[in-house]
């Protein structure tokens, strides 16, 4: 029937009459005009130009040229602008000490972080300004403020573990900072209270003290010994003389000696034996950590922290030096301790590890 149908919409090229139609054929044409059928007419829209101009030359609108966005194609923008985020390290050398191109750490502040990542270098940035000057402090409504004639400048101020959250919670970043330097899991418990050095905004130093009943004193010939050593001594090992005509060079050697007056030990945590007396000494109070930022230390902030817990420490009466304590300090809270009293012989004690 389809060959039929085909001759004749389509004559031969030699005559332009059509063929001659048979009476059978005549009947299945008929037959087939009776029948209904289904016409199916398949568009399909092609690309649109910028200029809307399609691809065979006619003119199109824009508006049915454009697809308008859905809702759900806005709410996957910003999910895919974030999955195609690609990291850009812009890190060609590898520094003294640094094992792979990924991984910086900073000599100052001993983060890790991706050289060349902008969300890496600003968390590092960040806590390398609260690790050197401070944690950012902005306030209380209400403080507990311990007034002190000779803190100039900033305010000392106490937190107990009966105030409010927001107080707590700050306490408890502070310390996390405090366990980079004195190690994690021991500074702070519910019986402490905490004094907060405040200067330009930033808790630029924390002391964490707790009532105690009992210490050791230190013998003072195991401190003095390592504190009053003069920190540089001149020897002359294998000096040698170098003449040229009349002018004679000699070449000596200069011999450094470690000591806790030197700054460079000062910054460090460098613990070594303390040596004690068997019997036990009356004690009120025990200092069990005390952190100064690294920008404020030697400029008196320790000590201002313990003439204040002194001062308010126990209702009524100021402590004396004497019934301080401190909890196994290494060689720069000896040194500390030994500046504050005058003298090497302090009072130790090792604190209990009570659960925070």
């Amino acid at each position: 029937m389809q060959p039929k149908i085909s001759s004749f919409f389509n004559p031969s090229s030699s005559s332009n009459a059509p063929p001659p139609v048979s009476k059978n054929e005549d009947e299945e044409l008929a037959n087939w005009e009776k029948k209904e059928h289904i016409i199916v007419n398949t568009y399909k829209r092609r690309a649109p130009k910028s200029d809307g101009v399609s691809l065979d030359g006619s003119k199109e609108s824009l508006s049915g040229a454009v697809k308008k966005p859905t809702s759900a194609d806005l709410c996957l923008k910003p999910q895919l602008k974030t999955l195609n985020k690609k990291r850009s390290y812009a890190q060609f050398h590898l520094e003294l000490g640094q094992s792979d191109f990924l991984l910086h750490t900073c000599s100052t502040c001993g983060i890790k972080y991706a050289p060349g990542d902008e969300g890496d270098e600003k968390a590092h940035k960040t806590f390398h300004k609260d690790y050197t000057l401070g944690i950012q402090f902005k306030g209380w409504r209400y403080e507990r403020v311990i007034h002190m004639p000779c803190v100039e400048g900033g305010r000392i101020v106490l937190v107990l573990d009966c105030d409010p959250p927001a107080q707590t919670n700050k306490v408890q970043q502070v310390v996390k900072m405090m366990e980079i330097e004195l190690g994690t899991g021991w500074i702070f418990h519910k019986l402490c209270k905490v004094y907060l050095f405040i200067s330009s905004q930033r808790i630029a130093g924390c002391l964490v003290v707790e009532p105690i009943k009992e210490a050791f004193k230190v013998l003072s010939g195991t401190v003095d010994e390592r504190t009053h050593v003069t920190s540089t001594k001149k020897t002359s090992v294998n000096s040698a003389t170098l003449q040229f005509g009349e002018i004679m060079l000699q070449r000596e050697v200069v011999k450094k000696g470690s000591s806790v007056n030197c700054p460079k030990i000062l910054d460090g945590n460098h613990n070594g034996a303390i040596f004690c007396e068997k019997e036990t000494m009356p004690a009120v109070c025990g200092i069990r950590a005390i952190w100064v930022s690294p920008s404020n230390r030697r400029k008196g902030i320790a000590s201002q922290l313990l003439d204040a817990v002194r001062r308010s420490f126990c209702m009524g009466f100021v402590v004396e030096k004497s019934q301080l304590a401190f909890s196994q300090p290494s060689s720069v809270g000896q040194a500390l301790a030994s500046n504050y009293f005058g003298t090497g012989s302090f009072l130790v004690y090792k604190p209990d590890k009570l659960a925070c």
